[in-house]
């Protein structure tokens, strides 16, 4: 293996943090890490007698190889045969320090999915049960699953007793805001607590799963990515087990014996919960071996939504009607522009850096477009509706997650335009939408915390 001349300690120093770099990826064993810096050094090398200095020519050795992921990629195609071993349970390394790894990774994940699924139980030891307590298991939900999936991914980091402290203290101050205050079942505090206390313990969640590198953006992006990784594995998983559930029921069924109690007590919630965490491991386990689900979603998915949002404008402005903010109306919109954020957040982390703009940001360009004049008219009804009829917690928690939907859209906006016309680095993007996300968090723990005191309780 060459070595960069002239390079030094910082060059060296260079060298190793990107090798650290490289070897988180699980599909690239040490030779094929070796092969790659073999590659990289050379370059430098090539640089460095060309007339370019030490520093300078390791950065343009980087870029030249391009992304990453990207060579993850073609490591995995290249080498067939070991990425269908990886993609087996039992992890089929040729290392046997990163087998044992593996099967650690497996059992922490299978003790934490226990923990989630005794946690969904446990209220039924004080008399609680979700057909009379339903207010009860509603605002707790998130917290019967999350602290399991923290915990995995901080274990699985190494994550820092100051950020393990932070975790517990989030997660308790989730269970005081889900318990504290006095609401009655058809208190809309209720319905919004369910809703946004997940949101708020998501960041928690993000907080373990960046705790090895918290300052970087890319690590949030990372995240980003996990999140919608996530999603799609769960879905997989309940689709899965509603196979088997049918299964159950028939072949029970079919001796005269109903699994409806079982099912309906154990198999689902203890189920659903425990899934969160294997979807979590599952993600982490297979991450980059094969190609990720949610931006490839996200290149299918995109042009369909500006159609269906340009649609609607254009049919907004010919029949001149108004919009129904009501709560079921306000969700439904609000989850649109989460869905549409959720588009451009993928594509970006998908998206190489280096690479020119093209036809695919022009349209995620008219797609923020589209979704940013629809806030602008739900925030337009919104504010009618509670200049003549006064304020609620639902409509003053639309109003606040609208205006900081708006925030984000029109910065978006501005920042693909400037991509798309070259004037504004692809990084400028990624960095806003990174140091952006704790804004989320941070309302929704204003209408998990504030709210009910704020509005009576009501």
């Amino acid at each position: 293996m060459t070595s960069g001349p002239g390079g030094g300690d910082g060059l060296e120093a260079q060298f190793d943090q990107w090798r650290r770099y490289v070897e988180r990826r699980k599909e690239l064993r040490q030779p094929d890490v070796e092969e790659l810096e073999d590659h990289l050094r050379g370059s430098v090398d090539e640089l460095v007698d060309a007339g370019l200095r030490a520093d300078e020519a390791f950065l343009v050795a980087v870029k030249r190889m391009g992304s990453l992921d990207e060579l993850s990629r073609e490591f995995a195609r290249e080498h067939s045969e070991r990425l269908w071993k990886q993609l087996v349970l039992t992890g089929g390394t040729d290392d046997p320090a990163e087998g044992a790894t593996s099967r650690r990774d497996l059992l922490v994940a299978v003790g934490c999915a226990a923990g989630a699924a005794v946690s969904v139980k446990a209220p039924e030891l004080f008399g609680l049960t979700p057909e009379a307590d339903g207010a009860f298991y509603g605002t707790n939900a998130a917290l019967f699953a999350l602290p399991w999936l923290a915990a995995f991914l901080a274990w699985r980091r190494g994550a820092s007793k100051a950020v393990v402290g932070a975790l517990v203290a989030l997660f308790a101050l989730g269970a005081v805001a889900a318990n504290a205050y006095p609401l009655a079942d058809e208190s809309q505090s209720v319905v919004l607590t369910a809703i946004h206390l997940p949101i708020a313990l998501w960041f928690a969640v993000g907080l373990a799963y960046a705790s090895d590198d918290l300052r970087s953006p890319r690590r949030r992006m990372d995240f980003v990515r996990f999140t919608g990784e996530l999603f799609v594995y769960y879905v997989l998983i309940a689709l899965g087990g509603g196979v088997l559930v049918g299964f159950l029921f028939g072949t029970f069924q079919a001796i005269g014996v109903s699994p409806e109690h079982v099912v309906a007590e154990w198999v689902l919630p203890c189920g659903a919960a425990a899934a969160v965490v294997v979807a979590g491991w599952l993600v982490e386990a297979k991450q980059s071996v094969v190609e990720n689900i949610a931006p490839v979603l996200t290149r299918l998915f995109t042009p369909l939504f500006t159609v269906a949002l340009l649609a609607f404008l254009v049919t907004f402005g010919l029949t001149r009607g108004g919009i129904d903010v009501e709560r079921e109306a306000l969700i439904l919109f609000d989850l649109l522009l989460v869905v549409v954020l959720g588009l451009l957040l993928y594509s970006i982390s998908a998206r190489d850096p280096l690479a020119p703009p093209g036809l695919f940001d022009k349209l995620q360009l008219a797609l923020v477009v589209s979704a940013l004049a629809i806030d602008v008219l739900v925030l337009l009804a919104i504010t009618g509706r509670i200049t003549e009829y006064g304020t609620t917690p639902n409509k003053a928690a639309a109003l606040g997650e609208n205006v900081i939907l708006l925030a984000n859209l029109a910065w978006s906006a501005w920042l693909l335009l400037g991509l798309v016309r070259r004037r504004v680095p692809f990084t400028a993007l990624e960095r806003w939408q990174t140091g952006y996300l704790p804004v989320y968090a941070g309302w929704a723990w204003v209408v998990v915390l504030v709210f009910p005191p704020l509005f009576g309780y009501l």
